[in-house]
């Protein structure tokens, strides 16, 4: 049965107004031409659709089932016009957004914030180590990434929007805490716990010191700042940390070293391919990201 919108409109026309004359005036086109495309509606289905009785239009039991199956199609089209724009304007959607561990920090605060605001919208958020969020990346899997060092070898668009100073913490009674300032090659005469080989944080502490020509003497690799920070405090070493890491206030136990060359200086920066055109939906969290990202504030 080849019967196309146009002529359901029409049909639905027809029964509003109980005319052909009405229903060719509501669509816009002349009385013959509706003549025209409701007979060609009527072949179509292989059964008479209405009957003209002294100039009013009576519907047959067909008529009445295609009047009835009109209606459905024009909601459902309804209702896709305005999923449409509310997809236009970032306002429902699915969102996936992929980001380091570290971003655990701030990043699902912003993104609840942006979901709460928006009820259509579903958000999917794998939180990873730099290399799962970087193969993520490659695959080009999810609307956004969030990490502090992007990979050099892609072609990306990178735009910064915090702050990512790293720190040197200790225990409070280290000996180092008591010093003000601590050279870093001073650092190299004690024990370090650091993130895996690869992570942003450890490439760049990696940079730092390979610079000042020395090395820290790291004996244990963990997966989390929070396994990290835990064993800082419980005096297994020192350990380079970002600065949110240390937000939650739940570390008390720990000091900040003034290490002459600290914080480490780096960005969060938000990353996409640059051959991807963002969603309306992807553009319209990244802008809040940024925003929001201006009024948070990061521990010295």
């Amino acid at each position: 049965m080849n019967v196309t919108f146009r002529q359901l409109q029409l049909f639905r026309s027809l029964v509003s107004t109980g005319s052909i004359s009405g229903a060719a005036k509501e669509a816009g086109i002349t009385q013959p031409t509706a003549s025209v495309h409701l007979k060609e509606l009527t072949e179509a289905v292989g059964m008479p659709l209405y009957e003209v009785i002294g100039r009013k239009v009576f519907l047959t039991e067909a008529g009445r089932s295609l009047a009835s199956a009109a209606q459905g199609v024009q909601a459902e089209w309804e209702s896709f016009e305005q999923n449409i724009q509310t997809l236009k304007g970032g306002e429902s959607g699915m969102l996936r957004v992929s980001m380091v561990n570290t971003a655990q920090y701030f990043a699902p605060r912003i993104l609840g914030s942006f979901c709460s605001a928006r009820p259509g919208v579903e958000a999917s958020m794998e939180l990873l180590n730099r290399d799962g969020v970087i193969e993520r990346l490659r695959l080009n899997q999810d609307d956004l990434y969030i990490m502090s060092r992007p990979p050099t070898d892609l072609a990306l668009t990178c735009t910064a929007f915090m702050p990512n100073p790293l720190v040197v913490v200790a225990p409070r009674d280290h000996p180092l805490a008591r010093r003000n300032p601590v050279q870093p090659e001073e650092l190299a005469g004690f024990r370090f716990l650091a993130r895996e080989r690869g992570s942003g944080t450890r490439l760049a502490a990696d940079d730092f010191f390979r610079q000042r020509r020395c090395a820290l003497d790291v004996r244990f690799e963990l997966g989390s700042n929070e396994a990290i920070l835990e064993a800082v405090a419980g005096g297994m070493g020192l350990a380079i940390v970002s600065a949110h890491a240390l937000r939650e206030g739940a570390h008390a136990g720990l000091v900040t070293l003034d290490v002459d060359g600290f914080p480490l200086l780096s960005n969060w920066q938000i990353v996409h391919p640059s051959g991807r055109k963002l969603s309306p939906l992807a553009a319209a969290f990244r802008t809040h990201l940024i925003a929001e990202a201006r009024s948070m504030s990061v521990p010295a």
